[in-house]
Formats: structure tokens, sequence, C-alpha cells
């Protein structure tokens, strides 16, 4: 049985709210919290087969141009090797998925350094390590000298997202205030924990992948396209995700390469890519080349808006970083002009890493806005207040809702906010300067389509399934609470069991639309479900109450008594729906930060660190609550360490391991306050929840950089603020 819920309007019912088991909110524990600290949770390489197989990627050792031949006489020859696969496939880039665009014979072409071109197969890893680096490779390298590498140096192609209206030019001279700014940021690693792992099984008919992947509900599709092989023959099973951060949102070659590998061999194959590996070869965040212009009336409103910026991808990639994304209604300003150019390099692809778009185009027009409230001398929370749209300035949408002005307010209370303060250098501690800075922060919304099964056992148990994928984020707990509610069970007695392409298709993990969107279709299953019950329990839907495993009334019944012998079992699909067109919805946040800088050394330490932020219901708080410090720890590193560097003679990524990217640790971050403002949003989801984890990293980079010109006057506009960088721009 299925049942269908296309969202066109807002649903007001505030179904939650109205059921009385009381989980749906609380701050549960994950169910799968302790097996992963004990170290019992199988990850994707962790699976156990027998006579299983390993395999190593090679990698290209040059920036560009093509392999003409390898020669495997003598990798073949060494102990425990089985194969060496050079599949033209294998060279499709991640970013493209796998979609046949890849030759099916001739010489591969490389379009970067480190791109795979072939997987060694031997009995243990080292034997396919170690023959994969003695593999003779012929290949015809384009000399770097003519290569386009540096993005500030090459043509630009037009991107998506810019629209223009009014006259900003005009505008940014006749303001009473105005600033006109150039940022720069560097490019970015997901750098999640678990490396990128598969293990794939063949049976000659039918492929069994385990992968490391947080879309598996399009994966399928990928992968079957690229083996011509029909879905209902693939099964893709990803239960536990070590992190992702986008970089597994596709298909990439270590999966393929698995595959490929069984298939010829018939037997179960393991490939795992080193950390090396990685880096150098997952999709990257583009680093940024931004213009802001604001231009404000003598009342400090918003009369001209400009944001430009230029990124970059592999050439005949469609992807963009979408900078501009919620700078387009964050605040008003009746001239507007935003660009976005894509420059076309040989760096590995370029893709969606930690919230895409506003994690770099957020801070930099924060800190714009902290520039222009120092020219009006104006309180910086103050402007903001001031500038809030009350309806998207670019499409004249309104807003589902909007949480902005009672974060900043909120936020700037609980923080303890001082805006007399606002002169750099003002407070000392021997060699540290201490300052305060902030910025509001933003996220687009969106849902996706969701599939989700529901049974409910006449024994008191239910049971949710779906191809949805746990990435860290606390779906197993999510989905249990809101079947909870809505059956009138305790967590503990209903099982989720995620990742597997045999249940039925949910949203994926990307975006922040997982929790939204997956739970919307459990409570479309679990709302058909208690209409069945209220059928077979003779009463009106709206009147039923389910408590405890019982239908209660004057004499409660057990759902043994209600259902008899057989499970009832519904999938629910949600389908979002034309209300995408009437609304414009994000969520909204504002960051708050103490840092103390070094005056010697240009060293910045965050000393606190708040985040307020409004993302419709709160489904868990403590699983909202870490990702909020998730993403507010990722603010402190794109703020201050995080930047991948190339090499610019050949364009070879320089600090591709975690010794050298340098990722927040603990030293690094300091205890983090969240305040989590709960709404009711009926027109973002049928739960009326929306994104936060990318929420939390949307802005905080620019309330860093904010404190750090209060501390000790270095108004910096390029990130990461190293210590270099803030010695130099250190006033005498």
């Amino acid at each position: 049985m299925t049942a269908h819920f296309r969202q066109d309007k807002p649903d007001t019912r505030n179904l939650l709210d109205t059921f009385g088991q009381g989980v749906i909110g609380k701050p549960m524990a994950r169910p799968d919290g302790l097996a992963k600290v004990t170290g019992t949770v199988p990850y994707a390489a962790e699976y156990y087969f027998v006579d299983c197989l390993k395999g190593f990627l090679v990698t290209a050792p040059f920036t560009a141009g093509r392999v003409k031949a390898i020669d495997k006489t003598g990798a073949l020859a060494m102990d425990g090797v089985v194969a060496v696969i050079d599949d033209p496939r294998m060279t499709v880039r991640p970013a493209q998925g796998t979609s046949g665009e890849a030759p099916e014979q001739g010489p591969a072409e490389v379009a970067y350094h480190g791109q795979p071109i072939a997987v060694v197969v031997a009995e243990s890893f080292e034997q396919a390590r170690h023959a994969a680096r003695c593999l003779g490779i012929n290949y015809e390298a384009l000399d770097p000298a003519g290569l386009p590498l540096d993005p500030a140096a090459v043509p630009t192609e037009p991107g998506r997202g810019s629209m223009q209206a009014g006259d900003l030019a005009h505008a940014m001279k006749k303001a009473t205030h105005s600033v006109d700014l150039a940022f720069t940021t560097e490019g970015h690693a997901s750098a999640a924990m678990e490396p990128h792992a598969a293990i794939a099984e063949w049976d000659g008919k039918t492929l069994t992948v385990h992968a490391s992947l947080q879309m598996p509900n399009y994966n399928i599709a990928e992968l079957a396209d690229a083996l011509d092989l029909a879905e209902d023959d693939v099964r893709i099973v990803a239960r536990y995700v070590g992190g992702g951060f986008g970089s597994k949102l596709g298909l990439s070659q270590e999966t393929l390469a698995a595959c490929l590998a069984a298939m010829e061999t018939s037997r179960p194959v393991r490939v795992v890519m080193a950390r090396r590996q990685v880096f150098e070869t997952v999709i990257r965040r583009s680093e940024t080349h931004q213009r802001l212009r604001l231009a404000a009336d003598a009342e400090s409103r918003l009369i001209g808006f400009g944001h430009e910026a230029r990124v970059s991808n592999l050439p005949g990639e469609s992807f963009a970083e979408p900078v501009l994304q919620s700078s387009a209604f964050l605040y008003g300003g009746e001239n507007r002009l935003l660009q976005l150019e894509i420059a076309r390099v040989h760096r590995m692809t370029a893709g969606s890493v930690r919230a895409p778009g506003e994690a770099v185009g957020i801070p930099t027009l924060e800190v714009a806005m902290d520039c222009l409230a120092e020219t009006i001398r104006i309180d910086p929370v103050e402007l903001r207040l001031r500038n809030i749209p009350e309806k998207d300035p670019g499409k004249g949408l309104p807003f589902t809702a909007h949480g902005l002005a009672e974060c900043l307010t909120r936020g700037a209370a609980a923080f303890g906010w001082d805006s007399t303060l606002r002169s750099p250098r003002r407070r000392l501690d021997g060699e540290w300067s201490i300052g305060t800075g902030m910025a509001s922060a933003a996220r687009v919304h969106n849902v996706a389509e969701a599939k989700a099964r529901v049974t409910l056992t006449p024994d008191g148990t239910a049971l949710v399934q779906s191809d949805m994928t746990d990435i860290g984020t606390g779906t197993y707990a999510i989905l249990a609470q809101i079947a909870g509610e809505m059956l009138g069970l305790a967590p503990e007695k209903v099982l989720v069991e995620l990742g597997d392409t045999a249940f039925p298709r949910g949203p994926g993990s990307g975006g922040s639309w997982g929790a939204a969107s997956i739970g919307s279709a459990v409570s479309v299953a679990c709302e058909d479900i208690r209409r069945t019950l209220a059928e077979c329990a003779g009463c009106d839907p709206d009147g039923l109450t389910l408590r405890d495993g019982l239908v209660d009334g004057p004499s409660p019944r057990s759902f043994a008594e209600i259902l008899g012998r057989e499970p009832l079992s519904v999938v629910g699909h949600y389908e979002p729906g034309a209300i995408a067109d009437d609304y414009t919805a994000s969520s909204f946040g504002a960051f708050f930060s103490e840092v103390r800088v070094n005056r010697h050394t240009g060293e910045t330490r965050v000393s606190r660190m708040l985040g307020a932020f409004a993302f419709g219901r709160v489904l868990n708080a403590r699983t909202a609550r870490s990702q909020c410090i998730g993403g507010m720890t990722w603010s402190i590193g794109a703020a201050l360490t995080e930047a991948l560097l190339f090499d610019p003679v050949d364009g070879h990524l320089v600090n591709c391991d975690l010794a050298e990217y340098h990722v927040p640790v603990h030293r690094d971050v300091p205890d983090l306050d969240v305040l989590m403002l709960e709404e009711r949003d009926p027109a973002a989801s049928a739960i009326q929840a929306k994104g936060v984890g990318e929420l939390a990293m949307c802005g905080g980079p620019g309330a860093i950089a904010n404190a750090i010109y209060n501390a000790c006057g270095a108004r910096l506009l390029d990130f990461p603020m190293t210590p270099d960088r803030v010695l130099a721009a250190m006033p005498d």
C-alpha cells in the first residue's frame, strides 16, 4: 500500500504537535551511537567477504594529456597480482557521474593531476599497492606552461544565478555611504574521516556494492548506466557513512573500480582510497574571487547591492559554486547586480562541499556589511536589522518564515553583545588583543521527493525502511522519533533500517534536505496507518489517540486487538509540489564570536562563539545541536586554517593529507553556545522542519573576521586569515 502526499500549499495542521507520545523534539541519544563509539558498526570497507581481493587505484602523474598505453606484464607477474584494469570508464570524473561520457576504447584522457586511470587487483592490499607503483605507464603530457592553471588569469564564461535590477553604479554614486571591496577565499576539501571505499560482489547477474555514498537513490542509476546493467540487477548498501560533506554525493572512482574488478575476476573486490588519493581525486570546493558593493542612504538602508564572484571548474563541467545563492535575498536594495563567472582550469572537479555557495559567499558579504557599519558609525546588529527585506528582493516572493531578526536580537542578548566597543584595539591582555564580531547566517532550504516504508506490527513495534543514508547526522534517531510520536510508541520500539536500495527510495543525504524530506515521507506513511487504525477502531482519525502501544480510550486496546495477526505496512511518498514557486524558503541565523589575536605572531584564537539558528521544527534537540556545533567548527576552519594549495608550475595539489590540510582540532575550538529558535514553517515541509547542518557554517567565518578587526585593527579580505596575513594587515 502506498500513501502519497504532494505539497502544493502550506500544511498548517501542526500534526506533530497534536499527538500524545511526547518524544518529538526531545534530546534522544542516537540508537547507533554506542555501536559507533565501540567500533562495532561496519563501514563500507569493513564488511567481511570470503576470498575478497584488494584493489589499489593508479593515478595520473601529470596534469593534463592522455595515457597512450599501460604495460601490465611486469605487474601481472608479481606475487599475488590477479588483474590490472584500465577500463576507460574509470577516467570519468566524479561530478559528471558515470553517464557514458568516457570513451569505450582508445587512450584515457587526463584532465587533472591525480586522476585515476587504472586499478591493480591482488590478494593483499600491500601487493596491490606495490604493483600499482611499479606499473609501466606510457603517456603524453601537455606542457604545463601552456595550460590554464591559475583561475584568476584565464577567461571566464557566465554562470547561473546572475541577475540585475535598477542601476547599481548610479546608486553607488548617490549613496550617503558605500563600500566597494574585493575578497578571495581558498578552495576546501570535504575531509571526511572515513576515506572513500567500496566492496563489490558479482554473481554473474546481480551486482551488490557496499559503498560509502550519500545518495544511493541516484547512485544506483549512475552505476547501472556506467556498467550497462538494469537497475534491478544492482544493489547498493550504505548503512553507515563516516561523513561525506558533499564528496560522496555522486559515484567516485573507487566504487566503479571495485565493480569492474569484481565483474572481471568473479570474486569480491575491495577498493579503498588512500588519504592522498581522496584529496587529489574527489571533488573540491572552488576558490573564489568576489567583489561586494553596498550603497546605503542616510537612514542606513541599502539602496544598492552588488555581489560578483569568479569560481572555477574543469572544462565541460556544469557545476559552479553558487556563491550568490543567499545573497539574492538576505538583504534589501532595489538596485541590484549579482553576477557569477566560471574559469576553466586543470584542477580536480569542483563540486558541492559543506554548504556550497553560502559557506564562502555569506562570510564575505558579512565582512562587507561590517565595513559599511563602520563607515556609517552604526552598530552592526542594527544595520542588519534595518535591512531585512519583507519579501525576496529578487523574486518578489514572500518567505515561508523569517527568523533572522529574532536570531540577531536574542543572539546578541545571550552573547552579551556590546555595541559601544566597536572601535578596534580597545581591549588588551598582555600580548593579546581581544575583540568581538558578528554576522548573519542564511542557507536556502530545499526538499526532495522521498519514500519510506513503515510497518506496524501487532506486537507493538514498528519498522521504518528507506535507502536514505545517515552520514552522521542522526537520521536513525529522528525517524524513530517521528514514527514513535505518530504511532504512540517509545522510540526504542521503532527499528529503523537505512542505506539499502532494496528499500524504498529516499531523498539521499545532501543539501540539508534529508531530515525534512525523509521525515515527511515517514509522517505520510504513519498518517495513513493512523487512518486505518481509526477505521478498525470505529472512531474518527482526528480523535484517535495512540500512546505507549495502545489505542487510548475508555477501554484501551492493543494493536493486536485492532489488527489481529497481520502487520500493517504503508509506503509513504512525499513529493514537493507547486509551493516551491510561491515562496522563498530559507533557514536563518546569527553568529557572535570573541577572539584573541597575538600582536607579535598574528595567531588568532577563538575564545568563545555563539550561534542562534531558526530552522523550523526541532526534531531532536541533541542531534540538531550537534549539527550546529559541527557547522560552527567548520566556520573556524574556513576562517583560520583551511586552504587547498596548488603548485603554480604544474598545478598539482600540494597539501593532500590531514597533516598539511589544516582542519580545526580540539585545541582550536572553544565551548560553543547554541540557541535553537524553534518555529513552525508550514510551507517548508510536511513536518515543518528545515535544514540546519549547513546553516551553521554560513556566515560564521565572517563573524570571526570581524572580531579580528575589532581586536587588532587588521581588516582581512582574504580567507583563511592565517597568522602571516593577520600580521601583514595589522596597522603600525
